[in-house]
C-alpha cells in the first residue's frame, strides 16, 4: 500500500495473463470497431469523454457524427502515446480501453460527477468495453491492468477511475465506465465515495485510484 492508500498493481495476484493487449494504432482501427460493434461505442468511438457537446459538433470532416467521430480517433491513434489499448484473445479482438491524462478528457474534468480530487497528475479510465462473446473470461481486468501500466511507462504518478459505487451486478452495457468491484479486483481502491447533492437519476460513482509499477530502470 503506498503513502496515499493507492495500490501498486504489480502486487495484484489476480492479474489474467491469457489476453494480449496491444496500443491503439491506425492499423488497429478495424478491430476497435469489431469490439465496438453492437454497442453505444459503435457511434461514439469513444470521443465521448474527450469532447462536451459542442465540440463534438464542430468536429470537421463531412458525413455523419460517427464517421468524424471515427476519423477523430484515428487522428488520435496516430499519436505518440496511443489513447488506448485493445485487448486480443487467441488473436481475436475482444476488448477497448481508453486512457489518458485527465486534461485530455475535457468532459471528464468538467464534469460535476467527476471533479478532481487533488492536484496530482493523474491518468484516467474512462471507459472499459468487452465484445459479448467474451465477457465473463478476464478481459476486463487485464485490459485495466494494463492501461495502468501503459500510463506508467508514459510516466503517470497515479491512475484513476469513477467507476459505478457498491456492489450491485448491472447489464455491461450500462456500466461502460466500470464498476467498483471490478477496479478492486484490478488492484484499484476507493479514494473518494459517492458525491453528494448530484442529481438523482445520475449514477452513483466512487473515485477509485492505483499507483502503476514503478519501471526495473
Amino acid at each position: 500500500m503506498s503513502d496515499d492508500g493507492t495500490r501498486d498493481a504489480s502486487k495484484d495476484p489476480e492479474r489474467a495473463t491469457a489476453i494480449s493487449t496491444r496500443p491503439l494504432t491506425r492499423d488497429l482501427m478495424e478491430d476497435l470497431g469489431l469490439v465496438l460493434r453492437g454497442s453505444w461505442g459503435s457511434s461514439c468511438w469513444c470521443m465521448h469523454p474527450r469532447l462536451n457537446d459542442a465540440a463534438m459538433r464542430a468536429l470537421p470532416g463531412e458525413g455523419a457524427l460517427a464517421k468524424r467521430r471515427r476519423a477523430a480517433m484515428t487522428a488520435l491513434s496516430e499519436s505518440d502515446i496511443a489513447p488506448g489499448l485493445i485487448g486480443f484473445l487467441n488473436d481475436e479482438p475482444v476488448g477497448w480501453i481508453s486512457v489518458a491524462p485527465r486534461g485530455e478528457l475535457g468532459r471528464v474534468d468538467a464534469s460535476r460527477a467527476t471533479p478532481r480530487l487533488d492536484d496530482e497528475a493523474v491518468w484516467v479510465i474512462p471507459c472499459v468495453t468487452v465484445a459479448k462473446t467474451a465477457r465473463g473470461k478476464g478481459v476486463a481486468i487485464a485490459l485495466i491492468q494494463a492501461a495502468v501500466a501503459h500510463a506508467g511507462a508514459h510516466g503517470a504518478p497515479i491512475v484513476e477511475a469513477y467507476p459505478r459505487a457498491g456492489e450491485a451486478r448491472t447489464g455491461d452495457d450500462n456500466a461502460y465506465f466500470g464498476t467498483e468491484p471490478l477496479f478492486r479486483r484490478a488492484g484499484f481502491e476507493v479514494v473518494r465515495g459517492v458525491l453528494e447533492n448530484l442529481p438523482r437519476n445520475w449514477t452513483p460513482r466512487v473515485t477509485m485510484r492505483c499507483r502503476p509499477p514503478k519501471s526495473a530502470g
